[in-house]
């Protein structure tokens, strides 16, 4: 969910009764379309402002964490320390529901004298921006300048006027009558949804669906097919939300799915979400704070790993398209045992051959059926039945050949498989470092003789089953098999996917029977390390460790069991407890 109007509208509320009379300590610029401000508050003492005009992920919060700074600051960053450094905040405030932040800044200039500047945050999109204005709204500078050829509706300039672009013609929902609210919305002949978000300024499509919801009606439906009595009760509920707002009722939150992962949040009750996770906070920082902190871990890790998953994937489609060569390969030579019959059947019953015949009939005595054997009419019997016995024997050398090579082939495309799941299981650089290393072992990578060796800081993930037991989950090949041979012993029970890439589970016996629960719970742990994360049901194997082996020169993680359990089981974890 993007920032919308509302929202904006709770951040506003807090940095205004927190914020206003602050005085600007630092300012820093800890990447190119970010700052943060370290402020200094009556009787809270130090706290940092965050703001952030990303394109892909605008934001602005207070935050308990301090960033690294480049060693130069970079422009806008020194001219807002020149204005702004010792500054008071006075005021802040947001336009109406747009998703813009006003904050008005009184300072000392150079001669002593008491001036007034608007620092101005533009939280939409790509389009977001930090503005630097004076008091007569002339823009000084901001971080992302903007000119006539990139927008034709707005130069963001040094020396222009600055004004709110004005691209769509949207209500104000905190200032609308029935009747406007009816003539607005219920005449147009699109999605109920779509006709609240695309009218009133602040609401996004979840706030929209939300409010079909309170109201029992289908966001779907079309909005100028809405019965009357079904209008004025939108009009109510509409109101309801809009008075909230206006009395700065806010109840910030965040919504999680059964895997604990973020799916949306808020700054008001969303009803539609009764049945996922809800976790309520105090301000809307925390719950920008945290969710921000999810899915920024999820991007970094993408981002970070991605030479290695581009590494991986050409590896892995260029086996694919080898294996697919090689069985097809493997197919042609099926047919050698064909060619040995027939120079066999030529020896035994070449006598009666005449000379210059293109084939001949005889009994096959393997499967005592009539068989038609063709010939060169140019060779004698005993060198056509040659013949035969040279294709036979190359198509036995390539047989032979072909098996092992594409055995090895297809352990190369499990292996990169798994690879490439843990890459998408990854949540952090450390658990990276195992998987490269893999990568380099393996010839993928080229190593770089340093003189040092790679620091291992990852270890397996460790669970605790609801009946106390330890519950360890491979996150690479490698952890895979340390815990299953050298973790694990005979008694412990060993969990994995069946057919798919995904983590070895060990659960610890300690030489007792398990109860069910610990099973289903550590075959769901298996389902979610697995590729098939997500799926409803995913099959389990499931045997003790003493059942478990690792054939001779196989690769990492790479085992066979002959008698195993199996169980279909959900890949949910909700409640299995993990040990930090």
């Amino acid at each position: 969910m993007a920032l919308d109007g509302i929202v904006i509208a709770n951040i506003v509320a807090e940095l205004s009764g927190k914020l206003t009379g602050a005085r600007i300590s630092k300012i820093a610029q800890p990447e190119a379309d970010e700052l943060l401000f370290t402020l200094k508050c009556a009787g809270a003492g130090q706290v940092r402002l965050l703001m952030s005009a990303s394109a892909s992920l605008p934001l602005i919060y207070l935050s308990s964490v301090n960033k690294p700074s480049p060693a130069t600051a970079p422009a806008f960053c020194m001219l807002l320390r020149k204005h702004l450094g010792g500054g008071k905040i006075t005021r802040i405030w947001q336009p109406g529901l747009e998703r813009i932040i006003h904050f008005e800044i009184e300072h000392l200039n150079e001669l002593g004298d008491i001036c007034h500047k608007d620092l101005v945050l533009e939280l939409m999109g790509k389009h977001s921006n930090l503005i630097f204005c004076d008091d007569t709204h002339t823009i000084i500078d901001s971080i992302k300048r903007v000119g006539a050829q990139t927008s034709s509706v707005r130069e963001v300039l040094p020396g222009r006027d600055y004004f709110i672009a004005q691209t769509q013609e949207k209500c104000d929902m905190l200032h609308t009558s029935e009747e406007e609210f009816r003539r607005t919305v219920f005449t147009k002949p699109m999605k109920l949804a779509k006709a609240l978000y695309s009218s009133y300024t602040g609401i996004s499509p979840v706030i929209a669906e939300e409010l079909c919801h309170r109201a029992s009606l289908e966001s779907a439906q079309s909005a100028n097919t809405i019965p009357e009595l079904a209008q004025v009760h939108l009009y109510h509920i509409f109101e309801l939300m809009a008075e909230d707002i206006r009395e700065k009722r806010f109840t910030p939150l965040i919504v999680s799915d059964a895997h604990g992962d973020p799916v949306e949040f808020s700054a008001l009750p969303l009803s539609m979400y009764d049945d996922l996770s809800v976790t309520r906070y105090e301000t809307i920082s925390e719950v920008l704070e945290q969710y921000y902190a999810m899915k920024n871990t999820v991007t970094r890790i993408r981002q970070k790993s991605a030479d290695l998953r581009h590494i991986a994937t050409t590896a892995l489609d260029r086996c694919r398209k080898k294996y697919e060569l090689q069985q097809r390969q493997l197919k042609d030579t099926e047919k050698r045992e064909k060619y040995k019959v027939y120079g066999e059947l030529i020896h035994t019953y070449g006598y009666g051959i005449e000379p210059g015949a293109d084939k001949f009939e005889a009994l096959n005595y393997y499967t005592n059926e009539m068989l038609t054997v063709p010939l060169d009419k140019t060779l004698t019997p005993a060198e056509n039945a040659q013949r035969y016995f040279n294709k036979y024997n190359k198509l036995k050398r390539t047989f032979e050949a072909l098996t092992e090579l594409t055995e090895e082939t297809k352990a190369e495309v499990t292996q990169l498989e798994s690879i490439c799941t843990f890459l998408d299981l990854a949540l952090s650089e450390e658990d990276l470092v195992q998987v490269k290393e893999e990568l380099t072992d393996a010839g993928y990578i080229r190593r770089r003789y340093t003189g040092k060796r790679v620091k291992i800081t990852s270890k397996p993930y460790h669970y605790v089953s609801s009946d106390g037991y330890d519950i360890y989950v491979g996150k690479n090949n490698y952890q895979n098999d340390e815990l299953t041979f050298k973790l694990a012993s005979g008694s412990d029970w060993w969990f994995h996917a069946k057919g798919a890439p995904g983590s070895h589970v060990i659960v610890k016996a300690r030489g007792e029977e398990l109860p069910d629960t610990t099973f289903e719970e550590a075959a769901r742990l298996a389902a979610y390390y697995s590729k098939n994360r997500g799926s409803e049901k995913v099959e389990i194997d499931y045997v003790e460790k003493k059942h478990v082996k690792k054939p001779n020169g196989a690769k990492p993680g790479f085992v066979v069991y002959y008698t195993n359990y199996s169980m279909m089981i959900s890949s949910d974890v909700t409640g299995i407890r993990l040990v930090q």
